[in-house]
């Protein structure tokens, strides 16, 4: 299948420039195809990074040497004029490079708590906000909420009930643990920059915006509202794109993601292959009950069923969306990490 990619566009989408129904096809687009959404994250960076920029006057010297350049009468002064103009041009965008290539090689350039390696909390009860170092410990009860600002990359909220430790701030990355309760993460940057540790995995935002629950005995669930989200544990990884749901278990990880208006049977018989001694009748179920969409919690369940049961969920994938000829069946079988990743992105347009 021939992809038409987006690059050209993405300057005017992120700035809301594009007529409603190339933005709607963007949108459409970006859903499914990870080399655009890379590049639009490096976009909205880059973007950021702009309003941080602080506006300086030149020199009166450059100004002066411009002036005299402009009012001399010799042709080789006026060849001269715009090529000085050029080079001024070409300085201004190296300087942008580089702050922006300072940033993204970790070295931050903002001037908030994160330079102090601190973390900035607000509180509804309290008029200013409260610096924290890492490894402090923010605490809600039943009446209360508290909410964590994430550098320049976004905000998490903190329910009732909840205890999050502030974890290192490394500019660009900021780690988080949530022990117990929900927090409530809006980020909006390049992948991999914000993570959440819990007791039964790692969430790490994929530019999203995502709620995170933890119960007492470590298990948890994360339920994606706006762009994708990843749940890491040992090896272990479940991809959750917005408008699905995952389990995850202490000592076992994150479970197989579903989208939330996935059928209750198939939910139920997810759970009971992911957590319990689900088997060939679980598996069944999950199965028939797939529609379209479902096909990424079926290309999840590739790698993780036995052998045996790999052919079969191949096919019921396929015969939901059938795959294009650069996906080849053996080598999917054989759980080669590039073929998956290829067939992932082909079926994300239905997810």
């Amino acid at each position: 299948m021939l992809i038409s990619h987006v690059e050209a566009k993405l300057a005017r989408y992120v700035d809301g420039h594009l007529r409603p129904e190339e933005d709607r096809s963007v949108a459409k687009h970006l859903q499914s195809c990870e080399r655009c959404r890379q590049a639009l994250d490096e976009f909205r960076f880059a973007a950021r990074l702009m309003t941080e920029l602080q506006v300086m006057s030149a020199p009166a010297s450059v100004w002066s040497s411009i002036q005299s350049t402009g009012t001399a009468r010799s042709p080789l002064s006026s060849w001269l004029m715009p090529l000085r103009w050029a080079v001024a041009s070409l300085a201004v965008i190296v300087v942008v490079a580089g702050v922006f290539y300072v940033a993204r090689s970790g070295t931050s350039v903002t001037r908030d708590g994160a330079d102090a390696g601190r973390w900035e909390i607000t509180r509804p009860e309290r008029r200013t906000a409260e610096q924290m170092s890492p490894g402090s410990v923010v605490d809600t009860d039943q009446s209360s909420r508290a909410t964590i600002k994430v550098g320049t990359l976004g905000t998490v909220s903190v329910e009732p009930n909840t205890r999050v430790r502030l974890g290192q701030i490394q500019a660009p990355e900021f780690r988080l643990s949530l022990e117990v309760g929900a927090i409530s993460a809006k980020i909006s940057a390049p992948p991999r920059l914000f993570f959440v540790e819990t007791p039964s995995s790692t969430v790490v935002d994929l530019g999203c915006a995502y709620t995170m629950r933890v119960a007492p005995d470590g298990g948890g669930e994360i339920h994606v509202t706006e762009g994708w989200t990843a749940l890491e544990w040992k090896g272990r990884e479940s991809i959750v794109p917005a408008g699905a749901m995952a389990a995850t278990r202490k000592d076992v990880g994150p479970g197989t993601p579903f989208f939330d208006d996935a059928s209750v049977r198939l939910r139920e018989a997810l759970s009971a292959l992911d957590f319990g001694r689900g088997g060939a009748e679980a598996l069944e179920i999950v199965l028939s009950e797939s529609r379209v969409r479902d096909t990424l919690t079926l290309w999840h369940l590739l790698s993780r069923v036995a052998p045996a049961s790999r052919e079969r969920v191949y096919d019921r994938i396929a015969a939901l969306s059938p795959p294009p000829s650069t996906v080849v069946r053996e080598k999917v079988l054989q759980l080669d990490a590039s073929m998956l990743k290829h067939w992932r992105e082909e079926l994300a347009w239905t997810w």
